[in-house]
């Protein structure tokens, strides 16, 4: 049960990073032409995000599964004529399944006729079967519920009551110019994650984590009784080489459920990971595994779970005995590993790009530093002997982890404060908390203090003196950033946002700037100044969100613009304020899922979706106060090409005026 909490923690941390950042990889839609009273032809289109295919109906068999139309009532109201035709396809070999696969980039379209066979039909439904890839390949279905009474799909609003009807409404804006926002995203090219530093970094977690005393012993162990049970060097090196391929593997396979979130409701994982309770929750259960690092309670799971990897490594032998030994590993580590992902896969996949994808970076990168030991010492046994002992230092491993644990609980307590508006956990106290756990830090590692784990007090190794200086280093730069004498960018996303303090604010908006919390109310403002509008889709517990307004809004190229040019409106998409009984509402979207209404961030959130087919934070639009779409939609992106397309912005709302 421990494993499992432990396990549920970590998915969190990163659940969080990715309901900013992804949506859904293929956006469908419909259309309807009546040939004649009783023939129809129905066309399904898809628009696929770069670097993902759809596979064709006609794909061969043996490779990646096909796409399958399953229209419901064919035979009874009315029948098929024909085999559903397909738009311009791509054929391409694969090594992996030895055929040639048939597949669609950027768009797949598909025309299907049918006859009424009941002349009183006049709305069908048509499941959608298809297999999205990239990297990895998600099976994902889409539900089309088609009226044939007109070329656009209308929903069935008969479950949903005339206000709900209305209100929905209101959220759909007309927007012109909206091709677009389906160009490819500056964030796409310029601002691309760079997957190979986000993989450095999984490694350095790695290495950290064979310091732990839950994997440093396990090393020259392990090493020995592959090198030894053998029957020959090579055979061993073998066993050790494959140990630690599976330990890699294990990590991966940890990191694929990310790629899977893509085929939810685009609104769930926010909603999930933004939940004031849930964030509570996890407070609780980190601050549980910090103090288990300051040794006044060990996690242990139960001895049967060793037990039963250990026989069925036994029994099966050979290389799925193997896979179970790496499996044993991960298990009895993860009270020393499963923070230390959390904590870095946390803070590393902030960046722009495809957050599973740089999950599994991170992931991969982690089990390689892992597993590489176990694999260099079993080729060259004679370097066990100049491994360092284990001892005392491991332990002091464990209590700075504790310290940087503790650190983390607090930025999830801190999170359930901004998104319940609690006010409590201001900026000025989230920073103090932090500079009492390194103040307290830096006394343990100079000696001061000690934990009830500790050994017999002995001299302080350079080691230690040298961590302790720079822990001293970080608490006086965080005292500084108290007193607004440093602006503390090093931590930007992590502390509450600026505007959230205790001395009072002329305004909440970022960087004190003037903005709407409301589009309708910034819309009209912007029409009575004839400025254009910055839309900043955003969040409370956004970490990239506030990463922007710190490094990228507050430069001085930067923030005049948004302070002197254009309208400002911030729409909190994870804001749990509950609506007004008379705006909430049911809303009913094109799959015919009804979806309730009941708080500010619902709302937003709802009004991302269907406007822009977008679900990520941040996500930015510049439009004239008509509404006039004036560039492509940016995300997270550097200073030079935010103030570029802010100056591109204002150059197309110029002539327009001009018109």
């Amino acid at each position: 049960m421990r494993f499992i909490v432990l396990l549920f923690g970590f998915l969190f941390i990163n659940l969080s990073i990715v309901a900013q950042t992804n949506a859904e990889p293929a956006v469908w839609s419909h259309e309807v032409r009546k040939l004649s009273d009783t023939e129809y032809e129905l066309v399904f289109k898809g628009k696929i995000m770069d670097g993902w295919h759809v596979y064709s109906q006609f794909t061969a068999e043996g490779g990646s599964l096909p796409s399958e139309f399953t229209f419901e009532s064919a035979g009874e109201d009315y029948e098929l004529v024909g085999n559903a035709e397909e738009s311009e396809t791509i054929k391409e070999y694969s090594e992996i399944f030895e055929v040639e696969e048939t597949f669609f980039k950027k768009e797949a379209i598909f025309t299907q006729k049918i006859k009424l066979l009941n002349p009183e039909v006049r709305q069908i439904s048509v499941n959608l079967f298809y297999q999205i890839c990239k990297e990895v390949c998600i099976p994902m279905d889409h539900l089309f519920e088609i009226s044939l009474d007109g070329g656009t799909y209308v929903a069935d609003t008969k479950a949903l009551d005339d206000r709900s009807v209305a209100l929905g409404e209101s959220l759909k804006i007309d927007l012109k110019n909206k091709e677009l926002l389906n160009q490819d995203s500056v964030t796409d090219s310029e601002g691309k994650s760079n997957l190979w530093m986000i993989f450095t970094l999984g490694f350095l977690g790695g290495l950290i984590a064979l310091l732990t005393p839950c994997v440093f012993p396990m090393i020259p162990l392990t090493v020995s009784f592959f090198t030894k049970q053998s029957q020959n060097k090579s055979k061993g090196v073998a066993n050790a080489l494959l140990y630690g391929f599976f330990i890699v593997f294990i990590y991966f396979l940890l990191s694929l459920p990310f790629h899977l979130f893509n085929s939810v409701d685009s609104q769930i994982l926010n909603t999930i990971a933004t939940n004031i309770w849930l964030n509570v929750f996890f407070f609780v259960i980190f601050v549980f595994f910090a103090f288990s690092f300051f040794g006044y309670y060990e996690l242990t799971l139960p001895s049967s779970w060793a037990n039963k990897m250990d026989s069925a490594s036994s029994k099966v032998g050979g290389g799925l005995g193997i896979f179970f030994m790496a499996l044993t590993l991960a298990i009895v580590s993860f009270s020393c590993t499963g923070p230390i992902l959390g904590g870095l896969l946390g803070s590393t996949t902030l960046a722009e790009g495809n957050v599973a994808t740089n999950l599994t970076m991170g992931m991969v990168g982690f089990g390689l530093a892992l597993a590489l030991p176990f694999a260099l010492f079993a080729m060259f046994p004679a370097w066990l002997n100049s491994l360092p002992k284990s001892g005392g230092w491991m332990t002091t491993v464990k209590v700075v982890l504790g310290f940087l644990e503790l650190a983390l609980a607090f930025k999830f307590l801190s999170n359930a404060d901004l998104v319940g508006n609690w006010g409590i956990f201001k900026r000025e106290i989230f920073v103090g908390i932090w500079i009492i756990l390194f103040v307290l830090m830096t006394l343990y590692l100079f000696g001061i203090f000690r934990f009830p784990h500790d050994g017999p007090k002995k001299n302080l190794s350079p080691a230690r003196k040298l961590v302790g200086i720079l822990s001293a280093a970080f608490a006086i730069y965080l005292i500084l950033g108290l007193f607004n004498m440093t602006s503390l960018r090093l931590l930007s996303g992590f502390p509450p946002p600026s505007f959230y303090s205790v001395v009072e604010t002329e305004s909440d908006c970022p960087l004190g700037l003037d903005c709407f919390k409301d589009f309708e109310e910034g819309v009209a403002y912007a029409k009575e100044v004839n400025k254009p509008i910055l839309l900043d889709f955003t969040g409370w517990a956004c970490v990239n969100c506030r990463k922007m307004e710190e490094n990228v809004w507050s430069d001085a190229s930067i923030y005049p613009i948004l302070k002197d040019e254009y309208v400002l409106i911030s729409l909190y998409v994870d804001d749990r304020k509950e609506l007004p009984d008379d705006e909430q509402f049911d809303f009913k979207y094109d799959s015919g899922r009804i979806k309730a209404i009941e708080t500010v961030g619902q709302k937003w959130g709802t009004f991302q979706t269907i406007n822009f087919n977008a679900a990520s934070q941040p996500y930015y639009v510049l439009l004239s106060p008509n509404l006039e779409v004036l560039n492509d939609a940016v995300q997270y992106v550097d200073v030079e090409t935010y103030g570029n397309w802010l100056k591109s912005g204002l150059e197309k709302h110029q002539l327009s005026m001009n018109k």
